[in-house]
């Protein structure tokens, strides 16, 4: 898939978020005091360049609450489209490089720095031979268009439904993910011609999501769920004409769609889908992977070097893990202790309902010490949901989508109720710190409440820092008094433990040739997880390779500027200064993050 398809379904299934006013643009930028004329060519790029991308990316601009090109889904999945995208950054590049960026103000050089940092990461995945893979695998089942547009679309998603025009919109976008849909299957076509194809169990995943889709039928389809409720200003006899309008669609177009892509990846796909699952497997894959670790860390690292990382970090947490375990008072080893967390029935969620009412309770007794920690607090509210049925297999335990700062949409934390036996409640307090507050919720919503941020640093961002941040929130559990329990302090090691063993298992498969059975050995051997969860978490990483290594990466970079700073500050230090540095200024890439907190430190830890 194209690197900018990625990152934009990497964005809308995780973490994006959102904007001005509904149905507006952002307003031009204006000058600051002390702005040079370098400064103003730089904002007027960023702004012709947001204002382009969003033209050309519309499913972004409905995210932010931009409804200009709400009538379109995107030309995803065409050359044309890739073209664009490339000439662009290419484009974007050029002129940065007519700005002295020794001429701009210090919160302008680093929006510089990110700008070029970014852009030069996304033109290196357009080189042909990387381009020639991603565009021969035009789907998977982790962040393919059939795992985020049905409930984009489904009147609990991103896309509103407050007026007569977008219920209209939607119909027009939804007759174009049908066609992204079957552009797929051709994209697939030349992939099996190239050599070049999914692994066979994403491939089963993708059939899995398909089925589950086309037997909701169409009266019980997610497509059908704006007609649950309309709002007051549509007269019931456009209702009327909409039920009729939607219920055709979804018969006539989707599902057959759905159903097209269904049958050619179970009778034509499957037999030619490999059975090896690392990236490296393929002709060209060792080099994507290696451009994959640097897009997904912004860092230059080998994959060697990730491996190696992972191990040290691993051993370290199984000596914080055996703590915990003595603390309990069990009498046994450490994989038996693991096998009494992940079977003894005391840590199953009673009810999904009560599940629910425990990360309520959590958010609730966090946010009593959050001010003792931050002097930057979102205005946009948080929302606790369970992920939607469709879906809910292959998802992870939590998972978080922005909302907009004027209030129109919530942010939302998810959790999944999937087997839940296996939800167990000794991890609930610290997948809240990390996928809520003061996790993405904080980062995400503090970015794009930001106005004066350039929009790509309110609304973009890069997974090391986005990632990294949530955490590194994790860490902050005694701060913000919670995991006081050991097995709750042994939820948050294993949270932490999962990171860790993604930097091994993630290189191990598409670096060094390990096996999806032995990646998911190698993780219950290490960890109470769940087998449940450590399936659908290396199948995740098969599907998606380099992404996971983020996490880590960015949580160590973020920890270690930290404790350089109380190192350099002593009794000046002050974590909600510290914490203001870190997230005032959105997803930083690491080298721009660490210079940044440099200056803080020898401005002696002071507001810039």
């Amino acid at each position: 898939m194209p690197v900018s398809i990625k990152l934009l379904l990497a964005a809308c299934l995780a973490t994006t978020g959102s904007t001005a006013a509904v149905g507006q643009a952002l307003p031009p930028p204006t000058a600051q005091a002390g702005d040079s004329v370098e400064d103003t060519k730089l904002k007027a790029l960023f702004y012709a360049s947001d204002e382009a991308s969003l033209k050309r990316n519309p499913v972004s601009a409905i995210f932010r609450g931009d409804l200009r090109y709400a009538d379109h889904l995107g030309a995803y999945l065409t050359d044309a489209f890739t073209a664009a995208e490339r000439a662009a950054a290419e484009a974007d590049l050029a002129a940065l490089g007519r700005i002295d960026r020794a001429k701009l103000t210090a919160v302008d050089q680093i929006a510089y720095d990110v700008f070029e940092t970014n852009t030069r990461i996304t033109l290196r995945g357009y080189a042909p031979d990387l381009l020639k893979i991603q565009r021969d695998l035009p789907m998977d089942h982790f962040s393919g268009f059939q795992t985020f547009y049905p409930d984009f679309a489904s009147g609990q998603g991103a896309a509103p439904f407050k007026t007569l025009l977008d219920y209209e919109n939607n119909l027009k976008r939804n007759a174009e993910y049908a066609a992204v849909l079957d552009r797929a299957i051709g994209l697939f076509r030349e992939g099996m011609k190239d050599g070049i194809v999914q692994p066979r169990l994403v491939v089963d995943n993708m059939i899995g999501q398909f089925d589950n889709l086309i037997k909701e039928g169409a009266e019980g389809s997610t497509f059908a769920g704006p007609l649950k409720t309309f709002p007051a200003s549509i007269s019931a006899a456009d209702q009327a004409r909409l039920r009729t309008a939607y219920a055709t669609q979804i018969r006539d177009v989707i599902l057959p769609a759905e159903q097209r892509v269904r049958d050619f990846l179970a009778n034509e796909y499957r037999a030619k889908a490999r059975e090896s699952v690392g990236v490296s497997a393929m002709p060209g894959g060792a080099k994507l992977y290696a451009y994959l670790i640097e897009q997904n860390t912004t860092l230059p690292l080998t994959a060697d070097a990730v491996h190696t990382l992972g191990l040290s970090e691993v051993a370290r947490l199984l000596k914080d893990m055996r703590v915990q375990k003595d603390a309990v008072g069990f009498k046994g080893d450490l994989p038996a202790f693991f096998t009494y967390l992940r079977t003894d029935p005391k840590f199953a969620p009673v009810s999904a309902e009560k599940l629910r009412e425990g990360y309520q309770a959590i958010e609730a007794r966090i946010y009593t010490r959050i001010p003792e920690q931050f002097s930057l607090v979102p205005k946009t509210k948080l929302e606790i949901r369970a992920v939607p049925a469709f879906k809910e297999k292959t998802e992870a335990g939590g998972s978080y989508q922005g909302g907009t700062p004027d209030g129109t949409r919530p942010g939302v934390f998810y959790y999944n109720t999937y087997d839940l036996p296996s939800r167990y409640t000794w991890e609930m307090e610290t997948l809240f710190l990390h996928e809520g507050v003061p996790g993405h919720h904080f980062q995400i919503s503090l970015a794009q409440e930001n106005t004066a941020l350039p929009a790509f640093m309110r609304f973009g961002g890069n997974t090391a820092y986005v990632e990294g941040w949530a955490l590194y929130s994790e860490s902050l559990w005694k701060e913000l008094g919670v995991e006081t329990d050991p097995y709750q302090r042994m939820g948050g090691l294993n949270d932490e433990m999962l990171r860790a063993m993604r930097l091994v298992v993630d290189s191990g498969i598409h670096a060094k040739g390990w096996t999806r059975d032995q990646a998911i050995a190698y993780m219950l051997a290490n960890s109470p997880m769940a087998r449940t969860d450590a399936t659908a978490e290396v199948e995740r990483y098969i599907a998606i390779p380099g992404q996971a290594l983020a996490y880590k990466i960015g949580q160590l970079t973020i920890a270690r500027t930290k404790a350089k700073a109380k190192a350099a500050l002593g009794a000046k230090f002050d974590p909600r200064g510290f914490h203001a540095q870190v997230l005032d200024t959105g997803a930083l890439p690491m080298p721009v993050l660490e210079k940044k907190i440099d200056r803080w430190i020898a401005g002696g830890g002071k507001a810039e």
